[in-house]
This record gives C-alpha cells, sequence and structure tokens, in this order.
C-alpha cells in the first residue's frame, strides 16, 4: 500500500466576489503520509479553512488535483463526495455537532446508519468507540448531561465509528478550558500513537505542540512546512 495517503499538486480554490477574484489558495502541492500528526495554521484569511474543506470532501478546488487513498476526488459528484466523506474521513467539529435528543451511543451510531450496518455491530461498535475515549459508562447519558469536554470526546468516539482512514479535527479545543484541552489533546496523541492519520486546524501554537508536522498558510499559499 502506497504510504502517502493525501496528494494534493497545484490545487487552486478561486471565488467570485462582485467583479473580483479572490484567490483562497493558490497553486498548493501537499502530500500527507499515512499515521501523519499535522497542525495546519495561519490567520484568519490565509486559506487554512478552505484547505480543511477540500481535505475533507466539503468541497472541490478549482484547478489541480487532490487524491485520498489513491481516488480522484477533484472529479467526483456530490453524491461520490458524500460517500468518500462517510467511508473515509471522520470529522471533529469545535461545535461538537451531537444531537441533543440522542444519548452517547446513538449519536455515535450515526455514520453506522447511514452506512447501512446492523443494529447489533452498530451498538458494538459505538460502545467500543466510547471506551477509547474513556467514556464507556457514558452510553446512556444525553449531551445535555455532560461536560464539554465529554461531549467532546463523544464526537472523537463518532469520528472513529468507522476506523477512517483520516481524521480532520477543526479547532476541537475552541469551546474548552485549558486543562479540558490537555486532556482532548491526549486523546489525539493517543489515537497518534495506535496509527490513526490526524490533520488539525487551530490557530493556537500551544495546542499545535502535540503534533509532530506544522504547516502554516499565509494568503493561499504554503509559507512553511515544518516537522517536530
Amino acid at each position: 500500500m502506497d504510504d502517502i495517503l493525501i496528494r494534493m499538486q497545484s490545487l487552486c480554490r478561486f471565488y467570485e466576489m462582485g467583479d473580483q477574484i479572490v484567490k483562497a489558495l493558490d497553486n498548493i502541492d501537499l502530500a500527507f503520509n499515512r499515521n501523519e500528526y499535522v497542525a495546519i495554521m495561519g490567520p484568519s484569511g490565509s486559506g487554512k479553512s478552505t484547505l480543511m474543506n477540500i481535505i475533507g470532501c466539503l468541497d472541490t478546488p478549482s484547478s489541480g488535483t487532490y487524491e485520498l487513498n489513491g481516488q480522484n476526488v477533484s472529479e467526483m459528484d456530490d453524491d461520490e463526495l458524500a460517500r468518500i466523506r462517510n467511508r473515509e474521513i471522520g470529522f471533529v467539529f469545535q461545535t461538537f455537532n451531537l444531537l441533543p435528543r440522542l444519548n452517547c451511543l446513538r449519536n455515535v451510531e450515526l455514520p453506522l446508519i447511514y452506512a447501512g450496518v446492523d443494529a447489533e455491530e452498530r451498538s458494538a461498535r459505538a460502545l467500543n468507540a466510547l471506551e477509547r475515549v474513556g467514556l464507556g459508562d457514558r452510553v446512556n447519558h444525553k449531551p445535555s448531561e455532560l461536560s464539554g469536554g465529554q461531549i467532546q470526546r463523544v464526537a472523537i468516539a463518532r469520528a472513529l465509528i468507522n476506523e477512517p482512514s483520516l481524521i480532520l479535527a477543526d479547532e476541537p479545543t475552541g469551546n474548552l478550558d485549558t486543562s479540558t484541552s490537555r486532556d482532548i489533546m491526549t486523546i489525539f496523541s493517543d489515537l497518534s500513537e495506535a496509527g490513526n492519520t490526524i490533520i488539525l486546524i487551530t490557530h493556537e501554537e500551544d495546542i499545535a505542540l502535540y503534533t509532530r508536522r506544522h504547516i502554516r498558510l499565509r494568503d493561499g499559499k504554503i509559507e512553511s512546512d515544518t516537522n517536530h
């Protein structure tokens, strides 16, 4: 199997704003290996959110190529992109995105429902994912009965449930205090050690220090790309 999970070549994303063309991403060349743990950083307007959306198959490039796990994502239609998102990518968002009426187990099961997995297997896999993030004793709790850190752990468990090729985390500690942020980043470090590929979008330097590679964007271009 190819060690490269993600390959981007001459990737551009332009937006029309009235009579102007805004270059959100300008000729990006990037590759990510399997089991990498990467932070993508940059000031507001640098292009990091646009890059995240393309990596996560939520958007497509204006030009250039994006390959994920050997598949040319840049040429896929919306239905194909949705299948790739559900199968290949686990998302963790700053705002958690849990359904308030469902308990932890049901929230974690959701991607498996979309994938057509039967109920017994769904429950077993969801319980295993919750145990991996230290919430095996909270399976029947609803989000309103949990702390912010516990809610984010549920979101991480949900991201793991399909055993994705990539975990994509967008400011995952943005709504958490310092102590809880450290707990969450320890979970990501453990997942990385277990062989998961993790790309983290953050503007916080102390959070980026947990990762092994830092990519900094500015004005839609790569300003620096360093290993730590």
